[in-house]
């Protein structure tokens, strides 16, 4: 509902993957979240891990892994992330099949997140809100990360917002994209209540500390105070 807590989820894509580990543990005592981007080279042009990395960084973290499945085939896959340790799985309106795998996903015992493209209108995902845990909203097409955020999916963020009130669901609304202090200060006022950053909090000298900024600069937003300089 949009009284929750802002929950900052540190995206892995922009870390160093030799050292994803030592990543996760350095966000470990400033957010229970991480993002795991999962991409197949043939929904998005870009391919990135799998669940043996999934299970590899398991082993080193407690997190809550928010695993966003870009990927044309995420049902042939969603046994295999369960039982590397994703906590919740995050498919496509865009590959169609979602009330199938919706249920595979509950069958399995994760956490249902579905996602939108910038240019699918909310109304894809609107048949299924009462049956998410997450709504991602992307502010960037997916594939890239460091990528610019597209000002112009805040309405549907706004949107988004208001029909999972007015559904009374509870699930989460997420946005992913560009986001750093000033977008999800932005993002936030408009419903968004777990900010996925990647580019910003890795690509900082101090990981931890900009999480915190982050969200700081969310929370301040909401509170109507002047969100903190980038």
């Amino acid at each position: 509902m949009a009284g929750e807590e802002i929950t900052v989820a540190p995206s892995i894509l922009s870390a160093d993957f030799g050292a994803l580990a030592e990543a996760a543990a350095g966000v470990a005592r400033v957010t229970d979240w991480l993002h795991v981007d999962v991409m197949d080279g043939h929904f998005v042009p870009n391919l990135t891990i799998g669940p043996p990395v999934v299970a590899s960084l398991r082993r080193h973290s407690t997190a809550f892994f928010d695993c966003h499945l870009m990927m044309t085939n995420p049902g042939d896959y969603l046994e295999a992330f369960s039982k590397a340790g994703a906590d919740l799985a995050t498919v496509h309106v865009e590959i169609g099949g979602t009330a199938e795998l919706i249920a595979e996903m509950r069958g399995l015992g994760l956490h249902v997140g579905l996602a939108l493209n910038p240019d699918t209108p909310f109304e894809a995902a609107a048949p299924y809100l009462a049956e998410l845990d997450l709504l991602l909203v992307m502010t960037v097409f997916p594939g890239f990360g460091g990528q610019s955020f597209m000002e112009e999916v805040v309405p549907k963020v706004a949107r988004a917002r208001r029909a999972l009130d007015e559904a009374r669901s509870p699930a989460r609304l997420e946005v992913d994209g560009g986001i750093d202090r000033v977008t999800a200060a932005r993002t936030a006022v408009a419903g968004a209540r777990v900010l996925v950053a990647g580019s910003a909090v890795f690509g900082s000298d101090d990981p931890a500390a900009e999480v915190v900024a982050i969200r700081r600069a969310a929370e301040a937003a909401l509170a109507g105070a002047p969100p903190a300089a980038p």
